[in-house]
């Protein structure tokens, strides 16, 4: 017996103990394996499970009045940068309708991680929504209606291993020139948790907006490597990070460039008490091979679905 089924077997165990714990004082009905819960469907397989919201996205498209659109295979135009003051304001009925139908896409990124990058965009402007945002939402619903069926695979690890790629699009805001960063956070070979979020303030430089970014994945491989060691969850002690900015990697590193980053100061001792300890490895990749790229700029149609593949997005 492996390592997983040794967790399976001892997680179910525990399981079956509280059940029992909990009859005693309440009246319970075991319903069995997890099937749909809070708009999420639950399919197992033999190589594992598959987390999906394919009825959740139909009324979402069905509501917008688009159940009969064509689809699109990305959902957002690499061309396009949406700017808070392009297009004519929505009326008082429409912007309502729209922050309604952003707030159910919003919910939609549960397990389509595919969909983040849009729609954190389009979230960044509901206080005052235009026509040309309106436009952008509707493209989303479009490659939402093409790809219905799709949703994230869990499959049985042989490694417990945290690892996590950040990425950073420096300036890429029109409007305020704050850039956008983003990460994904594997446990093995699954993904557990993703995000891309608009840098709360301007950087100087490329380097400090990936090094914003950096420091954000540390924040959420720290809280998985706690969350595992609560769970008893055996998992190597050092986490392993990839970022594609190698001025970013040689600043967790090399205390000497401390004097040319007091304004990223908190962020920069964060991140390299983590590697002086010894329980995080910065490494460098090729952007070409970043993960996390999907999550700070739009695709090409090639790319979105290369990197829906890489992080375990597929076809239920």
């Amino acid at each position: 017996m492996d390592a997983v089924d040794r967790l399976w077997y001892s997680a179910k165990d525990a399981t079956n103990a509280l059940l029992r714990d909990l009859e005693r004082d309440f009246a319970l009905k075991d319903l069995g394996d997890l099937h749909y819960f809070l708009g999420i469907e639950v399919k197992r397989s033999r190589d594992g499970l598959l987390l999906s919201q394919q009825r959740y996205a139909t009324d979402v498209v069905q509501r917008a009045g688009m159940g009969k659109c064509k689809p699109i295979n990305t959902p957002l135009a690499t061309s396009e940068k949406l700017s808070a003051i392009d297009g004519v304001k929505l009326g008082p009925d429409d912007a309502t309708r729209f922050r309604s139908v952003v707030g159910a896409l919003q919910y939609l990124t549960l397990t389509r991680h595919d969909i983040s990058f849009s729609v954190n965009k389009v979230c960044q402007i509901l206080h005052q929504p235009t026509t040309m945002h309106w436009s952008a939402v509707k493209r989303i619903l479009r490659y939402v209606q093409g790809t219905l069926n799709l949703g994230l695979k869990v499959r049985p690890s042989q490694s417990m291993m945290v690892s996590a790629f950040s990425d950073a699009d420096w300036a890429g805001c029109p409007d305020d020139r704050r850039s956008t960063g983003g990460f994904a956070v594997f446990l093995g070979c699954n993904l557990v948790s993703w995000c891309a979020k608009k840098q709360p303030t301007v950087s100087r430089s490329s380097t400090e907006a990936e090094y914003k970014a950096l420091a954000n994945a540390t924040a959420e491989v720290m809280w998985i490597q706690k969350l595992l060691d609560e769970l008893g969850v055996q998992h190597p002690r050092a986490a392993r990070l990839w970022c594609d900015n190698i001025g970013a990697k040689y600043l967790s590193a090399n205390p000497v460039f401390h004097a040319r980053t007091k304004h990223i100061e908190i962020d920069f001792h964060f991140v390299r008490e983590r590697v002086a300890q010894k329980l995080l490895e910065i490494h460098f990749i090729n952007s070409a091979d970043q993960l996390a790229d999907g999550f700070i700029k739009p695709l090409v149609a090639a790319k979105v679905e290369e990197f829906r593949n890489n992080l375990n997005l597929v076809a239920g």
